[in-house]
């Protein structure tokens, strides 16, 4: 059909509920149509024309397009999602034998059409065959944040909107590492959205905004909310952090980069940022405030291998939800700079004394994030920051470890599965024990044929280990042993490497690779695509 034989589709946004907030487009669409098309319940009342009510005529076609079913039961034998298709798919029919007559639509939705609005159901079914238009409306949004009187975003944060029906698990990890967040569709779901807010440690920044610019319209903390009170026309915000008190309640890592607890025991710093952290009591103006004794923690966050693609959701929402971060220089950069934050870098040889001065941090009342790379319980922070936190005077200050992907994990996938059976992790690195303790297990690791998972092959300063490693294994496994060395997993200086046993060259091996060693029965096979992969099988021939 042509433009000029068929009538015009509106979808029409009113905004969030206030009349006087619809827009100039809104008014002068609902004066020129034909028919006003507006959703209700079975008991017949419709917030969307209550909204529109002035601007109607008595001369308008009204289309009251009326639920089967909202929060109660259905016999219908396709349950809810059947009884709704239906209904949408009976909707579309009644718009569109107007349409076909000639007649202008214009379809209300309260807030925006576009945004979980039931205008949306028609859109899709009847856009591609009718010429349509979208006028948008603010959305309720925009309105709690307005009526709030708080900024919802700002700088580089990002917003986050979630329908209250999402899994209360999934809630929480999106909350954990939202800046900011609505939370929409409240109603029967409040009581799962306030545990949701309250596991991701976010129930105290929470409001509640019920009906934002309507006559009965209510804000308060989201903790004092009863949940028998709440409609569905309401919603939770965790406005911006920006400006907001933050962390004051009341290393290294895994991935194979530096040599990392290299001294643990430093009498000093040698990095720029020496002062920093070797006097967390100074007058400085980068110093925590709040007296001693307060109710601080230090959270030991795994950042993973890479950047931010490899940083689950629990550490995501530790690291925004810190007021100091604490780390070597390297992996601190990784994490993004957030206004409140303060950030106290060192380089990689420094880690008991990184661990005090977090420790010495949440003592004052500070809430402190110490970052490693990869998880920090591999060759990493958790071990320094636990070993000083069972000292005095540190055994009451809370120490919490949050796991990150490791490098092992990483590179074996990027190579396919060379991890897929029994393996061992070992570190090479001799600055914190003797070669001859890592030789003895190489040779124990080997005899037992356990895959290997190599860390800290070699540095600037440490170029024969690798070499030495070589000679070990060739006296347990056979030359043609495949060999996986993941430099850079995740970075942007990623490179995957599969070679023989006899053939690895140490001269190929730096500080930032990590090197994984098959066991007799690691394989490795070129596929279709001309790719290599290496894979352990998980069931070994006796079995």
């Amino acid at each position: 059909m042509s433009e000029q034989q068929t009538g015009r589709l509106y979808g029409v946004g009113l905004g969030p509920g206030d009349p006087s907030l619809m827009t100039v487009r809104a008014v002068e669409v609902i004066a020129a149509a034909d028919v006003i098309a507006y959703h209700s319940a079975r008991h017949g009342r419709s917030i969307a024309r209550s909204i529109a009510e002035r601007h109607l005529r008595p001369d308008h076609i009204e289309e009251r397009l009326v639920y089967p079913v909202t929060t109660e039961t259905t016999d219908h034998p396709g349950g809810y999602r059947g009884a709704m298709e239906e209904f949408y798919a009976d909707a579309a029919a009644r718009l569109a034998a107007h349409l076909d007559a000639g007649r202008t639509v214009a379809v209300l939705a309260e807030g925006d059409p576009l945004f979980y609005g039931s205008y949306m159901h028609m859109h899709k079914r009847l856009a591609d065959r009718y010429p349509t238009e979208v006028v948008p409306g603010v959305t309720s949004v925009s309105a709690a944040a307005a009526r709030l009187g708080t900024p919802l975003v700002e700088g580089e944060e990002v917003l986050t909107v979630l329908p209250g029906t999402l899994p209360e698990e999934e809630l929480t990890a999106r909350l954990a590492t939202a800046d900011a967040a609505a939370v929409m569709k409240l109603g029967r779901t409040f009581p799962t959205v306030r545990r949701a807010l309250e596991r991701s440690g976010r129930l105290a920044d929470a409001r509640y905004v019920e009906r934002a610019t309507m006559g009965a319209e209510r804000t308060a903390p989201l903790a004092e909310v009863d949940p028998e009170s709440v409609p569905y026309f309401s919603l939770a915000v965790l406005p911006s952090r920006v400006g907001a008190p933050r962390g004051d309640r009341a290393d290294g890592g895994d991935a194979p980069g530096a040599d990392r607890g290299d001294a643990p025991h430093a009498d000093r710093l040698t990095t720029p940022h020496a002062d920093r952290l070797a006097t967390p009591n100074a007058d400085r103006a980068d110093a925590p405030s709040g007296a001693s004794g307060g109710s601080g923690e230090v959270v030991v966050v795994g950042l993973g291998p890479a950047g931010p693609l490899w940083l689950t959701p629990e550490a995501r929402g530790e690291l925004a939800a810190a007021g100091d971060l604490v780390g070597y220089t390297t992996y601190l950069d990784r994490v993004p700079v957030r206004p409140g934050q303060r950030r106290h870098a060192s380089d990689n040889k420094v880690e008991a004394v990184r661990a005090e001065f977090a420790l010495d941090l949440a003592r004052r009342g500070r809430r402190v994030a110490v970052v490693s790379s990869g998880d920090p319980g591999v060759f990493a922070m958790a071990t320094a920051v636990l070993e000083a936190a069972c000292e005095d005077p540190y055994r009451e200050v809370p120490v919490r470890i949050v796991p990150g992907m490791t490098a092992a994990h990483a590179a074996a996938a990027r190579a396919g599965a060379p991890l897929g059976h029994d393996y061992a992790v070992l570190s090479l690195s001799d600055r914190l024990k003797p070669w001859e303790v890592i030789a003895e297990r190489l040779r124990a690791a080997a005899a037992a044929d356990l895959v290997l998972a190599l860390y800290n092959p070699g540095s600037r300063s440490r170029v024969w280990q690798v070499g030495k490693a070589r000679e070990l294994l060739l006296e347990h496994r056979a030359p043609d042993t495949p060999v996986v060395l993941g430099r850079d997993i995740g970075g942007s200086g990623e490179r995957v490497r599969i070679v023989r046993l006899a053939d690895l060259d140490p001269a190929q091996v730096d500080m930032r690779t990590i090197l994984l060693v098959g066991s007799s029965q690691t394989r490795t096979v070129r596929r279709g695509d001309g790719t290599d992969i290496v894979w352990t099988p998980r069931r070994y021939p006796e079995a």
